[in-house]
């Protein structure tokens, strides 16, 4: 199924990105660290380009916010 965006912009499955992003999240092997990641299942960028990751398996949404070094669970 397609992402949905706020502005109910559909996403396709397949879509192309730009080759030049920036690693926010993850990187930094599998563990529970704010750095962290552990099996991410979920991906949602709001209007204000808010990354929220659903990190299934440490039980928790990490949200990281344009321009940020760190994120923060919520």
């Amino acid at each position: 199924y397609p992402l949905r965006s706020p502005s109910s912009t559909n996403i396709h499955p397949n879509a192309r990105w730009q080759q030049n992003g920036i690693t926010v999240a993850g990187g930094n092997r599998q563990g529970n660290g704010i750095n962290q990641l552990s099996n991410p299942c979920g991906l949602y960028v709001d209007d204000d380009q808010t990354i929220y990751v659903a990190d299934q398996s440490n039980h928790r949404i990490v949200e990281w916010k344009r321009g940020a070094t760190s994120g923060q669970v919520v």
